[in-house]
């Protein structure tokens, strides 16, 4: 019986989108800078990412720095698996001999950051030295902690920061996580990357502390799987071992 291929070889056969997963694989992106990265007119860019977009493998949302713009990503959480199965989006570097810097920057630096940096000391088994900031850092968020004590890892004495205390700290990585910090982020010194998540905050969901928990945990489960993908690319941290 003829089998078909996965809807991800499917809809990336296409050169063009093709093009865009590897953009995307490496950052959220707005249209405008998707047609640029790519070459191609506005129209046909948008139409190959309603493409993606309907087979599931490329997801949008509003930007909540200019609600007039979308961000696009890679949807994993439905498809991470099988992204990084095809080792496609592997990056070409060479092994880290000693652990990588990253910093994750959002506006209050109460919640996503806070989670991105413990997650990802957590699956990077030591690979990887995490610190987070923000542009405007507010009161550690008690639905924060409730997430990463859920999965073993204890944040309730961190403290938040803000951006201007690392402006001159050299990082492998910095990582925006707000569209409202990308517009504000200053240049690192000598920091070779930098890639935007675009990660809506949990902590403006209305409701009580109890009601808006489940709007953190699905705000977690979508770092960790950015986090895993992310040190499939680098190739570190062995993210599918299990704890040493």
């Amino acid at each position: 019986m003829e089998t078909r291929p996965p809807v991800l070889f499917q809809l990336a056969g296409h050169p063009t989108r093709w093009r865009l997963l590897s953009e995307l694989a490496a950052s959220d992106r707005r249209v405008r800078e998707l047609t640029d990265a790519v070459g191609e007119p506005q129209n046909l860019v948008s139409y190959h990412l309603r493409l993606l977009r309907s087979g599931g493998l490329v997801a949008s949302h509003r930007s909540a720095f200019d609600g007039r713009d979308s961000y696009y990503g890679l949807n994993l959480e439905q498809h991470g698996a099988l992204f990084a199965a095809t080792g496609a989006f592997a990056a070409s570097v060479a092994p880290a001999t000693r652990p990588l810097r990253m910093l994750f920057l959002c506006t209050g630096n109460s919640s996503r950051s806070q989670i991105a940096e413990a997650l990802i000391e957590q699956l990077s088994h030591g690979a990887v030295r995490a610190w987070s900031a923000g542009s405007k850092p507010k009161t550690l968020h008690a639905n924060a902690v409730r997430v990463m004590a859920a999965r073993g890892i204890d944040i309730s004495r961190n403290e938040t920061k803000p951006l201007d205390l690392f402006a001159e700290e050299r990082f492998d990585l910095v990582i925006t996580l707000c569209d409202k910090v990308r517009e504000v982020c200053p240049e690192f010194p000598d920091t070779p990357g930098a890639l935007h998540w675009s990660v809506p905050d949990p902590a403006v969901a209305p409701g009580t502390d109890d009601q808006t928990y489940a709007v953190f945990e699905r705000t977690a489960v979508d770092l960790e799987a950015r986090i895993t993908f992310l040190l499939h690319r680098l190739g570190v941290g062995g993210a599918d071992r299990g704890k040493e």
